[in-house]
């Protein structure tokens, strides 16, 4: 806690971005190129390295959970916390669904459908961040979670009744993928309309239009006094 001066009002203190948590999710982000290094090397023929990008992917995604839990254990939630980890995920889930579609492992237009929507969602959170952050929602971390289950099985050299179990688990992900990305869009035209910016945006209209009307009334006024003067 914060006193100024003599001011016995009290504010909370605000977390460094410098913490554990945040380490962890720009840690997330360094470990995707090694990733997809490890996934695409030989088109994914080698089983080796398969298996070395399911481990190097199976500890990034594990960072995603520590880090929520760290910052909202330790007070260490921020304002870049909220913004990069969610970009984290999607750089990581992002790699991962270009690569299984460069070595024909999924289907191009579920790449596509992922990213347009992990995009788009991503610069709708950037447009709306004036009027404020908007964290992930709880249907964000279950798609994340189904999307990282899938990719797994995809990228595991499985047999196939696990293939066919990947595919009804992507396809869970690619709805709750849509499903959320309405909800986020929602979510923002809400933010929109109700934050402290907005409702500041209104009051200002609402005192022009105030004032506008004043003035008009003013000099209705005056013309209607200066008509009932007789005339010398």
């Amino acid at each position: 806690m914060i006193l100024s001066g003599d001011d016995t009002s009290v504010r909370p203190v605000q977390a460094s971005v410098w913490n554990i948590a945040n380490a962890l999710t720009i840690l997330r982000i360094a470990l995707v190129p090694v990733f997809g290094w490890f996934l695409l090397y030989d088109d994914g023929h080698l089983t080796s390295y398969r298996l070395l990008a399911a481990a190097v992917f199976v500890v990034a995604t594990a960072t995603d959970r520590m880090d929520g839990d760290i910052a909202r254990a330790r007070g260490l939630v921020t304002d870049f916390g909220k913004v990069s980890d969610p970009i984290a995920d999607k750089a990581l889930m992002g790699m991962a669904l270009v690569g299984l579609s460069i070595i024909d492992l999924l289907p191009w237009w579920v790449t596509v459908l992922v990213l347009v929507r992990e995009i788009g969602i991503t610069a709708l959170r950037f447009v709306v961040i004036r009027h404020g952050v908007m964290p992930a929602s709880r249907g964000g971390k279950v798609k994340t979670a189904l999307q990282a289950v899938a990719i797994l099985l995809y990228i595991l050299p499985l047999s196939d009744p696990w293939h066919a179990i990947a595919v009804v688990v992507m396809t869970l992900a690619v709805i709750v993928t849509v499903a959320t990305g309405v909800d986020y869009v929602l979510r923002a035209r809400t933010l929109r309309k109700t934050s402290p910016r907005a409702q500041l945006k209104r009051e200002r209209r609402a005192a022009g239009a105030a004032a506008v009307a004043e003035a008009g009334a003013a000099a209705r006024e005056a013309a209607a006094r200066h008509s009932a003067e007789p005339e010398v």
